[in-house]
């Protein structure tokens, strides 16, 4: 096994509240933004600080995360920042790019307040958009769509349990 070790510096930042979301880029990294108007969603790339531990980050399985899910299930089958390496990607909705002051308004982020940003991507469907998917029995009633997920009750996929 190669045990290089690697360093990410993040790009910005996450702010989030009730009520709105961005991410702030930070100075030396804001020239990336040019050319990234237009795009209607963003691929972001995170880091899940807090759960950055040397316990989570050995953990390869967990307990039921998912209502209709297997008992255990390893975490490379989840979306969870628990892992190895806790980098997490969400898509973003963009409602704005200010290039000037490094801000990124989204539609929603789940990521917390003050998540490092690693990186950002633009979506782009050529790449990231697959026709014929298939997943688990036990997640094939979640949306097909990323726009379908406001009206869907995420809450009760989930079982929490620590």
């Amino acid at each position: 096994m190669n045990t290089r070790a690697f360093t990410a510096k993040p790009v910005g930042i996450v702010h989030a509240d009730n009520e709105s979301f961005s991410i702030e880029i930070d100075g030396p990294f804001r020239p990336a933004l040019r050319g990234l108007d237009g795009f209607s969603h963003l691929v972001v790339l995170w880091w899940g600080d807090r759960v950055d531990t040397p316990e989570r980050r050995s953990e390869t399985v967990c307990k039921k995360p998912y209502t209709r899910g297997p008992e255990t299930i390893g975490i490379f089958a989840t979306r969870s920042p628990v892992r190895p390496n806790p980098i997490a990607l969400s898509v973003a909705p963009v409602i704005d790019i200010d290039s000037t002051s490094g801000i990124i308004r989204v539609a929603y982020i789940d990521a917390d307040d003050g998540t490092p940003v690693l990186d950002i991507k633009p979506y782009l469907p050529a790449t990231e958009r697959v026709r014929d998917v298939n997943v688990p029995a036990w997640s094939s009633h979640w949306p097909q769509w990323y726009e379908d997920n406001q009206g869907f009750d995420w809450a009760a996929e989930f079982t929490f349990e620590e």
